[in-house]
């Protein structure tokens, strides 16, 4: 089975941390030649530092700033076509319940993931189409598959972003462009953290309590590594991912109470 990533181009963004640092990571390890977005760029060089290179390699960062679309546009300008894999990663919107919501907050997060994600898939479909191969892959939530009680707003737009890639993989699909979504579960993450104690603080529980709880529902009993969540995005970027196209992957460890 060909997992090798060697000679190829990837983007992935909200790279300095969690599910994206690891993919970043993963993604290096196996070979590829990285560009790493986020808008922290003393996070970024940081996160470069952790980049393997076999001495082939070569790893670059950008500096974006999704909150506005017209400043990716201008950094993505200067970056090379010639990507085939793209990692479309982007921080979740706050917690809390959707009837509370400001409309802002809605419209803010569809620019940041519909919007940007669109920018950057129309930045190198070209260069995919020409090289007859392309991987486009969203890092998302399994609230595509079930909504999460408190997250309104992220489920509403996760499940925009999982819309929007089942239409575009039925239209790339023709020219060797696959496009999934990985829908990971609770994982060990800051933002799982940042959850997990706005949660505490609502119901006035401890922290602890949430998170057993929180693991009690999953069958493994355990809470993901970030790591665990890149080996799936690595192997859909891969070669031997050539004939999965259009589909959710959840990485919860059997959490969702569905197929």
């Amino acid at each position: 089975m060909n997992i090798s990533l060697k000679g190829k181009n990837a983007v992935v963004c909200g790279s300095t941390q969690g599910i994206g640092l690891a993919t970043a990571i993963e993604f290096a390890e196996n070979g590829a030649n990285l560009t790493l977005i986020s808008r922290n760029e003393s996070k970024l060089i940081d996160a470069l530092k952790k980049m393997s290179n076999d001495g082939s390699q070569s790893h670059r960062f950008l500096v974006a700033d999704f909150s506005d679309p017209d400043n990716l546009k201008e950094q993505l300008s200067s970056l090379s076509s010639e990507i085939t894999i793209l990692v479309n990663n982007t921080g979740g919107p706050a917690s809390g319940q959707l009837a509370k919501a400001d409309p802002e907050e809605l419209f803010n997060a569809f620019r940041n993931h519909v919007v940007c994600n669109q920018i950057l898939t129309q930045k190198f479909i070209p260069y995919m189409k020409e090289a007859q191969y392309g991987r486009i892959i969203n890092i998302i939530s399994t609230s595509v598959k079930i909504p999460i009680p408190g997250l309104g707003v992220s489920n509403t737009i996760r499940g925009a972003v999982a819309s929007w890639a089942k239409t575009l993989a039925t239209e790339l699909g023709k020219y060797g462009i696959t496009v999934n979504n990985v829908l990971p579960g609770f994982t060990d993450t800051e933002r799982l953290g940042n959850l997990i104690e706005n949660k505490a603080n609502t119901e006035n529980i401890s922290y602890q309590e949430i998170e057993k709880q929180m693991k009690s529902s999953i069958p493994l009993r355990r809470f993901a590594n970030a790591s665990e969540i890149a080996n799936a995005v690595s192997f859909l970027a891969s070669p031997a991912a050539d004939y999965i196209n259009g589909i959710n992957v959840p990485v919860d460890g059997g959490r969702l109470g569905c197929l």
